[in-house]
Order: C-alpha cells, then structure tokens, then sequence
C-alpha cells in the first residue's frame, strides 16, 4: 500500500510524471539553471509536417480560415488619428473540434498516449483544454479524466467553469470537480499514479508542438491570400503556451512579425485564494497566471515546461475586464459572430493596438474560441454583481479587479496597456537564480539570454 498522504505523493511527483509522460527530462538537464530546450521540443520525435499530417488526418483539425474584421476596423479607424487603423484579422479557431485553439495541442498529446499504448489520458484544467482533449480521446477510443478547479468553499462554482465542465461531460470525459487551492495538483497526481493513465498536460513538448501549427498556418495562408506576413500577431497569453507554440510555428514558416501578448488585469486578485475566486471574471488569459507563468515558466505540472512566452514576446500589454466584454458584444453586434472571451482578450487589445499602426498595417488576432451558455457576457455579469462587484459604464482606467467592471462608454476609450516586459525579464533571471548554489556559470547566462529574448550583457547586469 502507498502513503497517499499529501506530503508523500508530493515526494513522488517526479517519478509520477515521469511514468505519465515517457519523457525522462533529466536528460535534458545541466544539473544548474541551464537545460537543452531545443533537445526537449525536438525528443517528442514529430516534424512540424508530421503535426500538421497528424491533426488534419486523425482529427480534422487545421487549416482554420483568416477572417478580416471589416466593421471593427472601420470602428477602430474612427477612434484613431488620421492615416491610422490597421486592418483587423482573426483566426478563427472556433471552426475546430471541441471550438478553441486548444485541440491542437490535445491532439499530439492523445495521439503519443495512444501510440504509447495507454489507455487513458488525464488533465488538470479550468475547461478548454479539457473539452479538447476529450474530444482528441473519443476520436482515439481512450478513455479521459479531466480535474478541475471549480469551487470555491462554499461549493459556488463561477458559470463559465460550470459551462465548460457540461462540455468535457458531453464530450464522453470524466469530470473531477475540486475546490480552489493545493488539492487540485495532489489529485491529480493521485489519479495519474491509480490510473497510469498519460498526462495530457497543457506544458509538455508535445502541447506546444500541437500550437507550432497554428502559427505556421497564419504565416502561410496570409502570404498566400495577402502576399505579405502580417504586421502584428496578438496572442492571448496565461500560462503561455499559446504564444510560444504560434510564434515557433510562425518562424518555421519565416514569418519575422512582431509578437504581442494580451492579457485582462486581474491585479490584486489572488488565484489561490478561497475569498477571491469568484470575483474574477476571467478563468484563464489574465495577469493572475500570464506574469508568474512568464517570469517563472517550471511552476507547471511537469519539472520543465515547454511554454516559455518571454523567449518569443515582443511586447506585453494588459486590458480590463469591461473592455473585453464590450468588445465581445462588439464582435457580435458588427461582425456577426459571437466567440467566447479568451480569445476577445487579445481582440480587445488589438483594437486598440491598430489605432496606433498605419492603415495599410495588418494585425492578426490568432484565436477565437467557440461561446456557451455559462460562457456569455450576461452569465458572467449577472454571476459578478451577485458577488457584490459593481457594474457600470465610464472610464476602463478607473476599474478595480475584485471590485468593479466599468465598460467604456466610449470604445477610444480602450486601451491596450504596456506592462514593463524588462522588469519581467529580471524577475526572471531572478528566480532562476534562487533554483541553484552559488553564481551562473557561462552556460546558464547564455540560456538566461535566450530566456529572456535579450543578450549576455542584460543577464549579468540583472544576476
């Protein structure tokens, strides 16, 4: 019999995610700061044509079409200076299985378990990836368990989690429902050492090799429809896989554009905290998970995460949460198309960001994600006022997260706010630096380097 205790599956994780994932990352490792990143991405084994073959002919995923937002660019060159407003393009990645960008990173995952001869895949996750890889797993035949941080202690589960969990049921998954705080990891790890199931995670080589497709495809269909690359891809961005796997994918296909994360302001909102779950309107593309997970990538669920977004970002901006339900109501009311709020984190702040291009700049939004019940700006409003949060109309700078949701009265009065993408750089040279004994050695600055998208010089001047 095994100590289930909490401190003993703790001391088990390694050899636990290990079992769950074939992939023995110490091989990778320098015994200091620095590991092989290259060599972890290349050892799933898979060709980015090998990715692409596998997710359009095993699960009909791929090739979503590039749609120009014709009305919201129009609407955004109103608000904007003269000569500017660039013309606004979404991927919409709606159009595939299970409705949001996160299938692709599923299918690779499902598709490795199953050639690795498990017979179930399991995931921790708030519901997007979970309805993913549920529907990767009934494609395949396997069986799928996905845990979710749901609750909080008085058993109130936010409308948006409750609607994606209703979508990981539909789907033929298995739904471990968990309240907010440490014991989410402890049962996932639990469930993955009773089942031996794989784990599907949302940071391992195989995740993001799934998303290099997605950038690869705006590449390539925008040159091949525009004749050019696009001046400016904005990516949602929380624990960064998205924006690592689009921007691979978009330089595997010799795209150089510029790469913007977006993420809603949840500061000063704790994500672990019990008093503070439910009021957040936001599960996932907000600061709550987008800085740490930037500044410190190996908080994950595996010793080495694949999603390492500072390594690609260009820069990083942040929107609040009223701006992106307008601009969801927005999308529907000019474009004809409702889309959930994760991939509206990045419209938002796109909206914004074109009225500072020129009009014959062109910047691509790089997922949508499908919308439901619980998903729906009155779900979400109506769910936050019973929470006590006040609602209303005014100024977006003067809302307080936990407290208030203003929407503008005006759209010039959305912005997209810069956050200080050095300062995240240094914090995370600065926690790298906490991991180990004694200085950097050479090897480890040249890694910080490429961590952080700068040069030596900038490591040494922060370590």
């Amino acid at each position: 019999m095994l100590d289930n205790s909490y401190s003993a599956v703790m001391a088990r994780k390694n050899e636990i995610m290990k079992s769950a994932v074939g992939l023995d990352y110490n091989r990778f490792e320098s015994g200091s700061i620095a590991f092989d990143y290259e060599g972890m991405m290349t050892a799933t084994g898979y060709t980015i044509d090998d990715v692409r073959r596998i997710q359009m002919e095993e699960f009909a995923i791929g090739d979503s079409p590039i749609i120009e937002l014709k009305n919201m660019t129009k609407l955004a060159r109103a608000c904007a200076p003269a000569g500017k407003g660039a013309r606004i393009f979404i991927k919409d990645e709606a159009s595939n299985l299970s409705g949001s960008f996160k299938v692709r990173r599923a299918a690779m995952s499902v598709y490795h378990a199953k050639k690795m001869g498990y017979k179930g895949v399991l995931t921790a996750t708030s519901g997007n990836y979970g309805a993913a890889v549920a529907a990767c797993a009934a494609k395949a035949g396997l069986s799928c368990i996905v845990v979710q941080e749901c609750f909080d202690s008085r058993g109130i589960g936010q409308p948006e989690i409750v609607e994606k969990a209703r979508k990981c049921e539909a789907l033929g998954a298995e739904v471990v429902q968990l309240t907010v705080g440490p014991e989410l990891f402890y049962m996932f790890l639990r469930l993955l050492e009773d089942t031996g199931y794989f784990n599907a995670s949302l940071y391992t080589p195989f995740g993001i090799a799934g998303v290099e497709t997605l950038g690869y495809e705006i590449i390539t269909q925008f040159k091949g429809k525009y004749g050019k690359e696009p001046d400016m891809i904005v990516a949602t961005n929380a624990g960064g896989g998205n924006l690592t796997g689009t921007a691979r994918g978009m330089k595997k296909a010799g795209g150089s554009c510029e790469i913007v994360a977006a993420s809603v302001n949840l500061k000063g909102l704790h994500m672990a905290s019990d008093t503070q779950f439910n009021l957040k309107s936001f599960t996932t593309g907000h600061t709550g998970f987008g800085m740490p997970f930037s500044t410190w990538p190996d908080r994950s669920d595996v010793p080495r995460s694949a999603a390492r977004p500072l390594r690609y970002m260009d820069r990083y901006v942040t929107v609040n949460q009223g701006e992106v339900f307008y601009i969801t109501e927005a999308l529907a009311a000019l474009e004809g198309m409702e889309k959930g709020p994760a991939g509206n984190t990045s419209l938002a702040a796109a909206f914004a960001l074109a009225q500072t291009m020129d009009k014959d700049a062109c910047i691509v939004v790089q997922e949508t994600e499908y919308t439901g019940a619980g998903k729906h700006v009155n779900a979400q409003l109506a769910f936050a006022r019973h929470n006590g949060v006040d609602i209303r109309f005014g100024n977006p700078d003067d809302e307080i997260p936990g407290k208030s949701i203003i929407l503008p009265e005006h759209p010039s009065l959305i912005k997209a706010r810069e956050a200080d993408i050095n300062h995240m750089r240094a914090s995370l040279i600065k926690n790298a630096c906490k991991m180990i004994d004694g200085a950097p050695t050479a090897e480890d600055i040249r890694f910080l380097a490429e961590e952080t998208k700068t040069d030596i010089t900038f490591v040494e001047e922060h370590i």
